[in-house]
């Protein structure tokens, strides 16, 4: 008996033994896939990639893919700020020329550069955020480039949503938008959007809508023409005030912030987080959701499943945060019919129409 169980030891010894020579701890999970190394790059629009707004948004976007890959800020995504149109080409040259795998291009205005690059370099996965894709080359080829998305949004979506919150709220019946340039189209959607809303809430409401006159280098990064240009819209009885134009929008918000009584909605982002002097008046802000969307996009990008042409991403209001409570629930309740109908297409916004 002692013998048997002598034996039996020995050859339950002699298998762990070879077990562990062999690396085998069957039980033991799989150690998980390497991350596949990419280097991403992102290249804002006129202004500061921490504008609080538009460019801001994006960067948070390439941020979290990045993390989620596991990558550095610094060695593997960087970005680089645009201080003139003129260095579109030459920004994203640079990330070209450094061996990037993924390129985000944030803005309207570099649209066309972008295309050209995406075009000449194959290879590298491009993002072009408010890029719409489907015109054409001065050559008369379209710019159907498979290594080329462009993130867009229904700005007229969450414009009109903010024009409706702003008639409801609305005692002096009239209301007024801040705007960068309408040389830019998402610009001009939001406007438009914004007065449908309005006018379908209170069809005699009073409306002023200012754009800012210059170019797009400057239209965005004008805090102090947006404040003047916000204050003359008080003056004139407005007490409900949309900013939409990145700093310059941002201009207005903080310059009603400063009146008592009045309401302001910020734009692109939740801008109760990134303009927290505007909390004073900021009842919403009629969101592009462009950071889960750039996000979203670098993912499908190092997976190899980058889809061509336009991907919209999410639109509609922020929450109302500590105006929650001053929001009528009757209010809130047509807001929510308005979402549903702009979403199942039973509102028209008449924006392109």
């Amino acid at each position: 008996m002692r013998k048997s169980l002598l034996i039996l030891f020995t050859l339950v010894l002699f298998s762990a033994l070879v077990l562990t020579a062999c690396g085998g701890q069957q039980a033991a999970p799989e150690e998980a896939a390497p991350t596949k190394e990419v280097k991403i790059g992102l290249v804002t629009d006129v202004g500061r990639v921490n504008d609080r707004s538009f460019n801001q948004s994006a960067w948070e976007g390439v941020k979290q893919a990045g993390d989620a890959l596991g990558l550095k800020e610094g060695e593997d995504y960087k970005y680089i700020e645009t201080n003139d149109a003129k260095d579109y080409a030459d920004n994203i040259q640079q990330f070209i020329d450094n061996g990037y795998g993924i390129i985000v291009t944030v803005g309207f205005g570099l649209g066309e550069a972008t295309a050209t690059a995406a075009k000449a370099n194959p290879d590298i996965q491009f993002i072009g955020v408010d890029q719409f894709q489907g015109w054409a080359f001065d050559d008369d080829t379209a710019n159907d480039i498979p290594n080329l998305t462009g993130l867009i949004f229904h700005e007229d979506h969450s414009g009109y949503l903010a024009g409706a919150l702003a008639a409801h709220m609305s005692k002096s019946n009239t209301i007024a938008a801040v705007l960068g340039t309408d040389l830019v189209p998402p610009v001009v959607a939001f406007n438009e959007g914004y007065v449908a809303g309005a006018k379908a809430t209170k069809p005699d409401i009073k409306i002023i809508s200012t754009y800012h006159p210059g170019e797009i280098s400057q239209a965005f990064t004008d805090p102090e023409w947006g404040a003047a240009t916000a204050k003359q819209a008080i003056d004139q009885g407005a007490d409900v005030v949309f900013g939409a134009g990145g700093l310059t929008g941002n201009g207005a918000l903080q310059e009603v912030a400063t009146h008592e009584g009045l309401y302001c909605i910020g734009v692109d982002t939740d801008q109760w987080f990134t303009v927290p002097a505007a909390q004073p008046c900021l009842i919403s802000s009629a969101m592009k959701l462009i950071t889960p969307g750039v996000k979203d996009l670098i993912l499908l990008a190092n997976e190899g499943k980058l889809p061509s042409g336009n991907y919209f991403g999410g639109a509609g209001l922020a929450p109302f945060h500590d105006f929650e409570d001053q929001i009528p629930q009757e209010v809130k309740d047509d807001l929510e019919r308005i979402d549903k109908g702009l979403k199942d297409g039973s509102i028209s916004t008449g924006y392109g129409s």
